[in-house]
C-alpha cells in the first residue's frame, strides 16, 4: 500500500464514522455497529500504510508522496 491508498483509506474510514455517528442518532444501532466495524477496518489498512512507510520513506520521500497522494484524490 502506499500514501495514496493510505489517505483513501482515511476518508473511507472517516465517513463510516460519521454514518455510525448519525445512525446512532436514529436509534439505528445495528446499522451503527457495521459502520462502525468498516471504520475500525479502513482505519487499520491506513494504520499499516503509513507504518511501512515510516520504515520504508525518507522524510523528503513522504512529503513527495503524500502530496502527490492528496493531489490525486481531490482530483477524483
Amino acid at each position: 500500500m502506499n500514501l495514496e491508498e493510505a489517505a483513501r483509506q482515511l476518508q473511507m474510514a472517516a465517513h463510516d464514522a460519521q454514518v455510525a455517528f448519525d445512525c446512532v442518532g436514529l436509534g439505528e444501532l445495528e446499522r451503527a455497529q457495521e459502520h462502525s466495524v468498516t471504520a475500525k477496518a479502513a482505519a487499520d489498512a491506513a494504520l499499516t500504510a503509513l507504518t511501512r512507510a515510516l520504515i520504508d520513506m525518507s522524510p523528503e520521500q513522504a512529503q513527495a508522496e503524500g502530496e502527490r497522494a492528496i493531489a490525486t484524490l481531490e482530483e477524483a
